[in-house]
């Protein structure tokens, strides 16, 4: 039985390294692609976690197999395809870490994804499903995807979705808000950040942010505020819990490691369980997920830079 089992794209990030104001910028190559990042934080700290999504049968593809086996992901539902590559993006860092992406995804090979091509074993065996709007930009991934979505919603599996905005991989920002919404009610749990939470209702407040998407049937709400730390919502209990202070030097990843976190925490429960769990056990958790989001930021690229169990207990 697998705790999380999540599609949608597997990527390499380009991240640049550190230069000499007189040189070219250089990027070094890390994995990438948020749900990969969530299954891989809940993985290393000791998590069962499986993998459904599409890569290029190239260097870069292999790469990331390898590298998502690992930490430990099952990888039977990766798709190596011959006739398309690798989706690459490239990240753009400002001063204080925080990022932008430019992706080479036309197409690639996440996008190309069949309904064939899913696993269903997968998700017959997992607790919880994930997935994100990175999926919907295209077909076929988008109808595959949504008929993965509805089928495991079927099976009665827990699903986790996280809108993951990226400007640049839209045609316009009003299909990407009319995308992203019209899933959102097949979702539990949904983890989205105050700047999407803006982009797709058009507001600002956070409580009345919590109320829209609870109205659309989603038991559990998570709202991540960057350095400032994360509210959360379900039947039982709303809050906010703070970040903890760091020192970032790249951002990329740390929702993904927070999410993770999360997932790991609730592993075992049921959704009844997630919808009632009390103010002081979900504070817990969201200290932890909290801790594992800012370690994570103390290090370039996603995967390499998040913690272990230990690591994470000794700053919560």
């Amino acid at each position: 039985m697998y705790d999380v089992v999540a599609m949608g794209e597997l990527l390499i990030d380009f991240t640049p390294i550190k230069k000499e104001s007189d040189k070219a910028p250089t990027f070094e190559q890390n994995p990438g692609g948020a749900p990969a990042n969530v299954l891989a934080m809940n993985s290393i700290l000791g998590g069962k976690t499986g993998f459904i999504g599409k890569v290029g049968d190239d260097e870069f593809g292999h790469f990331l197999k390898k590298v998502i086996e690992d930490v430990n992901i099952n990888a039977s539902g990766l798709v190596m395809a011959e006739d398309v590559h690798t989706t690459l993006a490239f990240v753009h860092l400002s001063d204080n870490g925080e990022r932008s992406f430019s992706f080479y995804r036309k197409p690639g090979a996440d996008m190309m994804l069949e309904e064939k091509e899913i696993k269903k074993e997968l998700i017959d065996n997992c607790n919880i499903f994930h997935f994100g709007s990175v999926s919907l930009t295209d077909e076929p991934c988008r109808s595959t995807t949504i008929s993965a979505v509805k089928y495991a919603k079927c099976k009665g599996k827990i699903i986790s979705y996280d809108p993951n905005y990226r400007k640049a991989i839209w045609n316009t920002p009003e299909n990407a808000r009319k995308e992203i919404l019209e899933v959102m009610p097949l979702a539990d749990i949904v983890k989205i950040s105050y700047e999407e939470m803006e982009f797709l209702f058009g507001i600002t407040d956070i409580n009345e942010g919590i109320e829209k998407i609870k109205r659309m049937g989603v038991s559990l709400v998570l709202i991540s505020m960057g350095d400032k730390g994360a509210y959360y919502s379900n039947e039982n209990a709303t809050g906010l819990v703070e970040a903890f202070k760091m020192d970032s030097i790249d951002t990329t990843g740390a929702g993904d490691a927070f999410l993770g976190a999360i997932h790991y925490k609730i592993r075992s429960k049921s959704l009844h369980d997630i919808q009632k769990m009390e103010k002081d056990e979900m504070e817990q958790i969201l200290l932890f997920a909290n801790a594992a989001g800012g370690i994570t930021t103390l290090k370039k690229g996603a995967i390499p830079a998040m913690p272990n169990e230990d690591q994470i207990n000794e700053t919560v």
